[in-house]
Formats: structure tokens, C-alpha cells, sequence
């Protein structure tokens, strides 16, 4: 088995197990940040042309990471609620619109469809909690549902959805289909043609190990020009290094949704760390990451703790959430991270979510921690 130690030297006593909040990043992240720190301090912004030369190599990676036809249909923003609300904002709502969602989304991902009521759009929470959560979405696709925002995979229960199936359904009821995978990009294969997208947004800092503050938005070029600008500035038009210009046009790719200076340092760190993503690849990531899932599933289930998440590998990604039934969830949660395990309480449990590079070892740990915590409270 790998030893990933070079690229995550972690201390000894940090347990990591919390990469659907805030992941560490490698090892030539922070020596691609320090790098690019090194070279302000001594050079300023006398090589700017590497530098933009490197942030067309990050649109180059995020192409590749979900299979975009062109580096073209990638936009860099600050954050996934930014491409939410991007949509939001852009799209010529009607009164009586709906927009279909799941009741397990993250605020992200639901507050930018309620800022429309005052438009007459309204919001339509669907129960996935059953065995076919997607024929539930799927079932409530009436016909004034306008679009189905979704997240890939949820992140408390850790559920995640067939998108071929939503996106084949949305496209045979003409819904837009627009999807939140922060929970899933770097951790599980997408393929925004296969799966019929028109929006996916997420933000680097989770499971593609970088910075926050630095998110992939992808929208389909035909849905270009259908989401009114609402931002503006030098950086979004055609011709952008052409400041003289006073008869000025977008840009026609999906630079038309950045407005201003981009951000040079997120851009080296999160190159930097989907080189390695891209380097051990998706699908060995998907096992290793499975791996460590099924084993943790396992020993919390032998320890008699309920699952929030699915036990079916179809249904889920890197995380998996129990439920501390003898002692409440704070308190669980308060003394594991007072051990070092590094987790976080959500979706009514605690919940656990290693990377690929995560050691067995540090499972381990951490389900020693754990009982120690349980035995306690009994």
C-alpha cells in the first residue's frame, strides 16, 4: 500500500478525518504557495506571463477533472455559492418558476433559490431519505419546475445521487439541471456530458485539497448567454488586455462570469494540488477511498452505532456519518476533537470523511479514541 507520508506529513497526534469541511492540503501545495510568496518578495510581478500561463493550466485540469469539451466552458470564482447565485441571479425567472432541491442540501445550495421568492419562485424540498432517492426527485419533476438544483453527494448523510439518471430526466422534461459537487469532485469520477449538466460548481478546499477560496463553475456554452451578467469589470470582456477599449463585449467563453483580477495565489496552490489528484487518478482515489469507507462502516456497525449513511457503495462517496446514541452529539463530537480526531457533527450524527492517502492506522485510532469516548458515557 502507498505511503503518502512525503506529500502529507501530518503530526502525530492529528487524526484527520474531516475532508468534506476544510482538507490539509500536500506538501506541493504549501511548497508551490511558498514558491510563489518567495517570488513576490524578491520579484513582485515581473513574471505575471508564467503566472497567467499557470492559471490557464488550473482551467486545463478542471476541464480534465470532469470532461468539459473545452478549457473554454470553465470559469474560476471564489466559492461554490457564488456559482449558485451566479444562476440565480442570471436566469429570467417567471412567477410561478419552481426550483427543485433535495431537504438534505447544504445552505449553499438553498439560500440563493429562496432570495427568489420576491420574483415568485418557489422552492420545493424533496425527501431523499428513502431507498430510490432519485425516483423521488424524478417524481416531482411537475411541470413548473424550472430547474433541479442538486448536490452530488449530500454532506451529513454522505447520500450520493445517479446524476446520469436526474441529469436524463431533466433533459427529457427540459429542466435545467445544475449541480453542487463539492462533496464529490476529487474523490468520484464526473462527466458533465454523460450526466446532461448545464451548471457544476465547486469550491477547491474540500476534496480537491487546496485553499479556499478558488471554485470551479462550469456552464454549458449553449446556457452562456442565458445568465444575465450581474457582475463587471475589466477582467470579464472580450479583448480584456485591451484597456483603451470604450465598445466593449463579454468575453464569449466562461471568463463572461469573472469580472476582476484573478486570484494568482489560490491558482498556484490549487494547481499544484489537482497535479496530484490527477497524477494518482480518479478512479484509484474512488477505491482507495472506498476502502477506508467500508472499513470504518464496518467497525462502527460491530460497535452497534446506527449509520446515517448509506451502506450500499453506489450510494455514497468519502463520507460516512454514525450516530453516538448513548451521549449527545456535541459532547461526542467536542471530546473526539479534544482527542485529535478531527471530524465534524452534521447530518444528526458525527461524521467521519478520510482521503485516499488517509492511513488505516489513523482509522484505527480514531475508532480507539472513539470507544474510549462511548465506554465513558455509559
Amino acid at each position: 500500500m502507498e505511503d503518502w507520508s512525503t506529500e502529507f506529513p501530518q503530526a502525530d497526534d492529528l487524526l484527520y478525518l474531516n475532508h468534506a469541511a476544510v482538507a490539509p492540503w500536500p506538501k506541493r501545495t504549501h511548497d508551490a504557495v511558498c514558491r510563489f510568496a518567495a517570488e513576490n518578495l524578491h520579484q513582485g510581478a515581473r513574471w505575471y506571463p508564467r503566472w497567467a500561463a499557470l492559471e490557464q493550466t488550473l482551467r486545463e485540469q478542471m476541464r480534465e477533472l470532469i470532461n468539459a469539451p473545452s478549457v473554454g466552458d470553465i470559469s474560476l470564482l471564489k466559492n461554490t455559492s457564488e456559482g449558485l447565485s451566479l444562476i440565480a441571479g442570471g436566469l429570467d425567472w417567471q412567477p410561478g418558476d419552481v426550483v427543485l432541491i433535495s431537504d438534505q442540501e447544504f445552505p449553499s445550495n438553498r439560500i440563493p433559490w429562496q432570495a427568489l421568492s420576491h420574483l415568485g419562485v418557489h422552492v420545493k424540498e424533496v425527501d431523499i431519505s428513502g431507498e430510490n432517492p432519485e425516483d423521488a426527485i424524478i417524481a416531482a419533476m411537475t411541470g413548473d419546475v424550472r430547474l433541479l438544483a442538486i448536490s452530488s453527494v449530500q454532506y451529513g448523510t454522505g447520500i450520493m445521487l445517479d446524476l446520469t439518471k436526474l441529469g436524463q430526466a431533466c433533459q427529457q422534461r427540459n429542466i435545467l439541471f445544475c449541480v453542487d459537487a463539492i462533496q464529490s469532485l476529487g474523490v468520484v469520477a464526473m462527466d458533465v456530458r454523460a450526466i446532461s449538466a448545464d451548471f457544476v460548481i465547486a469550491d477547491g478546499h474540500k476534496w480537491m485539497l487546496g485553499p479556499e477560496g478558488l471554485a470551479l463553475f462550469y456552464c454549458r456554452a449553449e446556457r452562456r448567454a442565458e445568465l444575465a451578467l450581474q457582475q463587471f469589470g475589466w477582467h470579464m470582456i472580450a479583448n480584456a488586455g485591451d484597456y483603451s477599449q470604450r465598445d466593449w463585449q463579454p468575453a464569449e467563453d466562461g471568463k463572461r462570469f469573472e469580472c476582476g483580477s484573478p486570484n494568482m495565489l489560490c491558482a498556484h496552490a490549487l494547481s499544484a494540488s489537482l497535479s496530484l489528484i490527477l497524477e494518482v487518478g480518479i478512479e484509484k482515489i474512488t477505491q482507495d477511498v472506498n476502502k477506508r469507507i467500508d472499513y470504518l462502516a464496518d467497525n462502527l456497525t460491530q460497535r452497534g452505532l446506527t449509520l446515517t449513511t448509506p451502506l450500499r457503495a453506489d450510494m455514497r462517496a468519502g463520507i460516512i456519518t454514525f450516530v453516538p446514541e448513548s451521549m449527545e452529539i456535541q459532547t461526542c463530537y467536542r471530546a473526539l476533537m479534544s482527542a485529535g480526531v478531527i471530524c465534524a457533527p452534521r447530518g444528526g450524527g458525527i461524521r467521519f470523511s478520510p482521503h485516499f492517502y488517509t492511513p488505516f492506522n489513523v482509522l484505527d485510532r480514531a475508532l480507539q479514541v472513539l470507544d474510549g469516548i462511548l465506554a465513558e458515557a455509559r
